[in-house]
């Protein structure tokens, strides 16, 4: 009843066989997405220590260092030296944000080490001091 199709599919690459390039599995694909948030939160990490240096973002700024390092195959992620010249509410909005995206990830790849420190640096972000607002003048009466 049907005539059998006699050209080759739209869908076929025009690399040949679907083997002929690399394909990477979701874990891989999640593994390369979550270490590039750790990254991108260990860089604004670096740079709020060179504003505000404390134990907290040195010890911080080792275990993001880990965790990258881990999910590229021990491969350390290269750092770089901060201008500092960045407002440190400014940098801590950017790494509570970096650092949700982290955690999102990391949930989503059943990453327990790295949804347990992206969600420490979540609260740590989340409770850096705000900027003060302008201040209220006072009426004389």
């Amino acid at each position: 009843m049907y005539e059998p199709i006699r050209t080759k599919s739209v869908h076929t690459t025009m690399a040949g066989t679907a083997s002929d390039f690399p394909h990477r599995s979701r874990e891989e694909e999640l593994d390369i997405q979550l270490a590039g948030h750790l990254a991108a939160l260990l860089a604004v990490t670096d740079e709020l220590r060179a504003l505000t240096p404390s134990a907290d973002l040195d010890t911080a700024a080792e275990r993001l260092a880990a965790q990258v390092a881990r999910l590229r195959g021990g491969r350390p992620p290269l750092r770089a030296a901060s201008a500092a010249a960045d407002d440190p509410c400014a940098l801590h909005r950017r790494a509570h944000t970096l650092a949700g995206r982290a955690l999102v990830v990391a949930a989503s790849r059943a990453d327990t080490a790295a949804a347990i420190l992206a969600a420490e640096r979540m609260d740590a972000h989340g409770a850096a001091p705000k900027p003060a607002g302008p201040k209220e003048l006072s009426s004389a009466g």
